[in-house]
């Protein structure tokens, strides 16, 4: 899936990873909450009677979900925006555990566009 290796941070063992997770069915989940909650990246209330905050879910995939952080580090190592974004997020208030779970989340919202689209155009494409 070429689209998925030109992204920043992804290389061709966590575009694999990604991809055992989406598995031989990339319909399966429909919306990207799904595919959030199947590589363990979707949010889960951890409040308590002083403070409202999230964390991840422990399910899902491991392997995918190391392969989101592993993207999110690169991208914190090499990209400007994603730099940027962690400093104005710990400036809110955020703690860098906090800004890489947000950053993770946001990694499998684009990962789960870019497999929908591929299996669209695969679909639609002529035998």
């Amino acid at each position: 899936m070429p689209a998925l290796l030109e992204r920043v941070g992804v290389g061709p063992d966590t575009a694999a990873a990604l991809l055992v997770t989406a598995g031989d069915n990339p319909q399966r989940p429909a919306k990207q909450g799904s595919f959030a909650a199947l590589c363990g990246t979707s949010p889960v209330e951890a409040s308590s009677g002083k403070s409202q905050r999230r964390r991840l879910n422990r399910g899902g995939d491991r392997q995918a979900n190391a392969a989101l952080y592993r993207i999110v580090l690169t991208r914190l190592r090499w990209d400007e925006r994603t730099r940027e974004y962690l400093q104005r997020r710990t400036t809110e208030g955020k703690t860098r555990r906090e800004v890489i779970r947000c950053l993770k989340r946001y990694v499998a919202r684009e990962v789960h566009a870019l497999i929908k689209a591929a299996t669209a155009d695969h679909a639609s494409a002529p035998a």
